[in-house]
């Protein structure tokens, strides 16, 4: 599957394009650039940029940011417009209801927005019958002194901040688990239980003896996807968002990467900012946007700190599936991700004032 970023970049003329497949930029003074993926904190001086990024297949989430900041609107609210878009667009059938129904058939939302200038953090995970995640983390963020809400208490948060109760199912996710069922609940995600989760349904019971074995790679690169964007503004703002149904067949209760700080997404505007997209369950353990972060910080270019958190993941898990883009204060910005079957190349859209439209780039795998 391809994983899409936009970029968009709006203000002075350009000192330099964007180089093709690198994924390296360099800004010129003024320069607004809106990301779709990652995440890009600001400094306040005339050199750093507005930039926002997100990951989707499709561009409309990234225009939706971009229109917000051009009018004068928040870092945050650039960053919940944009996702909350690709949330109703069901982006991908990986964000947002009726996508990637569970064990029992279930769509269950994870979000996450972050405030790189306090630090501030909302996210939920498991929640159900909300469509508007992205919405209800920033609820959680400006509602409460928390950091995560999950489950039914989430939903029952969300219903009592406001946000309206609906069925997450719709017919595609019905026919979906109807199919899995049909295939003997195959994939799943389950091991050390019998029945053999490799040829049958459960209900499962733990075995006596754990046994070992090598991760099983079968994840639905078609249907697991997570919208991270993130925005800059002129002034030294920055924001990062993530939203996501999660991956398709999962145990319920299921957590991923998406609503995890410094998985999913990072943003600190005294350093820069990232976001990954993958197999949420390896990709959390490494904290992979907060790395990148910590070593652009240090001052690491954004390719290398990019390639660095992927390459500190491949040591333990050679074949993971996963991604991350990274920007620092200055504008620049570079990507990553890792060569396993099916996946040699990462995706992404550039917009900037010389373009009607977000152009499609890409960097190759590691």
């Amino acid at each position: 599957m391809h994983r899409y970023l936009s970029l968009l970049i709006h203000g002075h003329s350009r000192t330099q394009r964007l180089q093709d497949n690198c994924g390296q930029h360099t800004p010129s003074p003024g320069d607004i650039v809106l990301l779709v993926f990652p995440t890009f904190p600001a400094l306040p001086n005339p050199a750093y940029l507005d930039q926002v990024c997100s990951v989707c297949q499709k561009r409309e989430d990234s225009i939706s940011a971009w229109s917000v900041l051009q009018s004068g609107g928040s870092v945050l609210d650039a960053v919940e417009k944009g996702c909350a878009r690709c949330e109703i667009e069901q982006c991908d059938g990986s964000v947002g209801y009726g996508g990637s129904p569970d064990e029992s058939g279930e769509t269950t939302l994870d979000a996450m927005i972050m405030n790189g200038d306090t630090m501030d953090v909302g996210a939920v995970a498991d929640l159900r019958r909300i469509k508007n995640a992205i919405g209800v983390a920033r609820a959680v963020m400006e509602r409460t002194d928390h950091t995560l809400l999950v489950g039914e208490s989430a939903s029952v948060f969300a219903e009592n901040m406001g946000f309206i109760a609906e069925d997450l199912t719709t017919n595609r996710s019905l026919n979906t688990f109807s199919q899995w069922l049909k295939g003997n609940c195959q994939p799943n995600y389950r091991k050390n239980v019998f029945p053999d989760p490799s040829i049958s349904c459960g209900p499962y019971k733990p075995r006596v003896t754990l046994q070992r074995r090598k991760r099983v790679r079968h994840m639905y690169r078609h249907s697991h996807d997570t919208i991270g964007m993130i925005a800059f503004s002129q002034d030294g703002h920055v924001a990062a968002g993530t939203s996501t149904n999660g991956l398709m067949h999962k145990v319920p209760g299921r957590v991923g990467d998406s609503p995890i700080v410094g998985a999913g997404a990072y943003a600190d505007s005294s350093a820069g900012a990232a976001a990954a997209t993958g197999d949420g369950d390896v990709m959390m353990r490494f904290l992979p946007s907060y790395l990148a972060v910590e070593l652009m910080r240090a001052g690491a270019d954004p390719s290398a700190a990019c390639e660095t958190a992927i390459s500190r993941i491949k040591r333990h898990h050679s074949e993971f599936f996963g991604a991350i883009i990274c920007a620092n204060t200055t504008g620049h910005y570079g990507a990553a991700c890792n060569k396993s079957p099916g996946f040699s190349k990462f995706q992404y859209m550039v917009r900037d004032s010389k373009s009607d439209t977000p152009v499609l780039k890409s960097v190759d795998c590691i």
